[in-house]
């Protein structure tokens, strides 16, 4: 019988002690599937002394993450602390350089220092796994890595922030504001110490880079994403979207084209009767295209002690069934370095403004459109009391440097009351 597969477990957070409970609770079914029993040998955390629900008497304790790493009745280094860098990142260097196995779900270090981190484990015949980094509980790293594997992946996108989803459809369902939403997710603790990493769209990027490079074979590059959250997205805005058969989602998209790599996350439109549109609350959704599959979508829960536990626990039994998969699909030494892309591929937008109620005003916008080669495909305007004219365009087609030299030109016209508000519509 093969000696137990030893676990150090660094960090005892939410998905730390469910990962805890799930081994505790089924250790036996974790056994008859990969032939492999499961142990944890030491655990570490902040405090020693915090409830944490579970029994932690008979696991070893190390203050240090790093001492843990180093253990030498440790086989896998589980990382479930969080952090770019500081003691995740010294801690994981210090597994791989003592022969260890990592699973992490910490996006941010992966999505900085991947490819130094996975061509150090693959140097040594390691691997580093990191299903429950990206999207919770939905294996798409593996369906990526796997079940894909024989795919020209041709487009990845997702809702994969379920704080930034459960705010959008709440201002949608309830008719709240972005603040009210704001503060009723963060009253339930939904938002991250820094809340602009997940309304600004920064969580999410991070995991758009890595399934980027799992997808194209490319260098994991987080500083070539474009980055927009939702803040400036407001109920009128959701309410004219559903008018024109629109649900807004703060959509992450990433493609290869003849310009670069193209990774995006910005809040965009998709039709109100996608699963994309139809997703709800804090669920998160991934959409591979491939050349041979088509369209594949996973839906499932993005966070939470559970769904993250189970991503983990999915890794720690490949590595108990000795399977051996490399960090991001292929050798990591053999991914390209992808230039970012210039601009977005073309797309229909929806701008909104808000127009002086004068003769010619909108013969003014028109023009500016015309001339920087954007034609009108939709245009709405709403009763109103006062000068302020609601106006809403939906366009055809149009390149994105275009798109912003109108943008930047229509305040010139002197008809507009506010800057106006453009939101790209994606074709899914």
């Amino acid at each position: 019988m093969e000696r137990p597969l030893r676990l150090a477990i660094a960090g005892l957070g939410t998905v730390g002690t469910g990962v805890i409970k799930m081994i505790q609770n089924n250790g036996a079914l974790i056994e008859a599937r990969t032939g492999r029993k499961v142990t944890i040998s030491a655990v570490s955390a902040r405090s020693r002394d915090k409830d944490r629900g579970v029994n932690l008497a008979k696991y070893a304790w190390e203050d240090d993450p790093v001492a843990l790493a180093k253990r030498e009745d440790v086989d896998v280094f589980v990382e479930l602390m969080g952090g770019s860098d500081g003691p995740a990142k010294a801690a994981t260097e210090a597994a791989i350089a003592a022969g260890k196995d990592v699973v992490t779900a910490n996006k941010a270090l992966l999505a900085l220092h991947g490819q130094e981190l996975a061509e150090a484990a693959e140097d040594k015949n390691l691997v580093l796994r990191f299903e429950a980094a990206v999207a919770g509980g939905i294996p798409i790293i593996k369906s990526l890595t796997e079940g894909l594997a024989g795919n020209q992946i041709t487009r990845v996108m997702g809702v994969m922030n379920g704080t930034c989803n459960y705010i959008l459809t709440r201002m949608e369902n309830a008719g709240l504001t972005y603040e009210e939403a704001f503060a009723e997710a963060d009253g339930l603790g939904y938002l991250e110490a820094d809340p602009q990493l997940d309304v600004g769209g920064i969580d999410a990027g991070h995991k758009l880079a890595l399934l980027s490079s799992i997808a194209f074979g490319t260098k994991v590059d987080f500083d070539g994403m474009r980055l927009e959250g939702i803040g400036a997205v407001t109920i009128e805005d959701i309410n004219r979207a559903a008018d024109l058969g629109f649900k807004i989602k703060l959509l992450g998209v990433a493609r290869m084209t003849g310009r670069g790599l193209e990774q995006r996350m910005s809040p965009c439109l998709v039709p109100a009767s996608s699963p994309l549109g139809q997703l709800e609350g804090g669920t998160n959704m991934v959409v591979v295209e491939g050349d041979h599959v088509g369209q594949i979508v996973l839906r499932g829960a993005g966070a939470g002690e559970g769904p993250t536990a189970s991503a983990v626990l999915s890794d720690i039994c490949d590595i108990a069934r000795g399977i051996r998969v490399a960090t991001f699909g292929q050798p990591a030494k053999t991914l390209k370095a992808a230039p970012p892309a210039s601009a977005a591929s073309a797309a229909c937008y929806y701008i909104r403004m808000t127009l002086t109620d004068k003769p010619g005003a909108l013969a003014k916008i028109a023009t500016v459109l015309g001339d920087n080669g954007i034609s009108i495909d939709r245009m709405r305007q709403y009763d109103h009391p006062d000068e302020a004219a609601p106006v809403l365009i939906v366009t055809h087609k149009a390149a994105q440097p275009a798109l912003q030299e109108a943008l930047a030109a229509l305040p010139q016209t002197g008809v507009l009351m506010s800057p106006p508000v453009a939101l790209r519509i994606e074709d899914v």
